[in-house]
């Protein structure tokens, strides 16, 4: 039941996505909860679905996000957390397919920004509730477009 590459590649090479001179097969990204929620929200609207999200090994992600051509997020397994620093308890992994990544990373780019402005706006309706008011959604809207 653990995915493997569905073929032998004759080479693999790993690094930082910026120094790698290929197109890559699959990107890795190591996320924490808050950036899964934008990634999952863009392969839900780029997929047609909510990503899936495995356990161990977390390696498998790979073969997952390269077989089937979509993303999908591994919690991590206990030998990788062993072996990766970067991968520290308030981590995941979280694997794209190479010819999805200049879609996912425009649409990553506007749910960013969508949802900066989504926790402005349920910040400044926090504070006001915090003060003892009810504000309406317009109320709330309001403050937002004036701060």
């Amino acid at each position: 039941m653990i995915p493997v590459l569905s073929s032998k590649p004759a080479h693999v090479i790993y690094g930082p996505l910026a120094q790698v001179p290929w197109a890559p097969d699959v990107v890795l990204l190591f996320v924490r909860a808050n950036q899964t929620l934008i990634l999952s929200e863009a392969s839900q609207q780029l997929e047609g679905g909510m990503p899936p999200a495995m356990g161990r090994p977390a390696c498998a992600v790979i073969p997952q996000a390269h077989n089937t051509g979509r993303s999908a997020l591994s919690l991590g397994c206990c030998g990788a957390r062993a072996y990766l620093d970067v991968l520290s308890n308030d981590v995941a992994l979280y694997a794209i397919a190479g010819t999805a990544l200049e879609t996912f990373a425009e649409r990553i780019a506007a749910l960013s920004k969508a949802n900066g402005i989504l926790t402005r706006f349920h910040q400044l309706r926090r504070a006001d509730i915090e003060a003892g008011n009810s504000p309406t959604i317009q109320q709330s809207l309001a403050a937002l477009q004036s701060a």
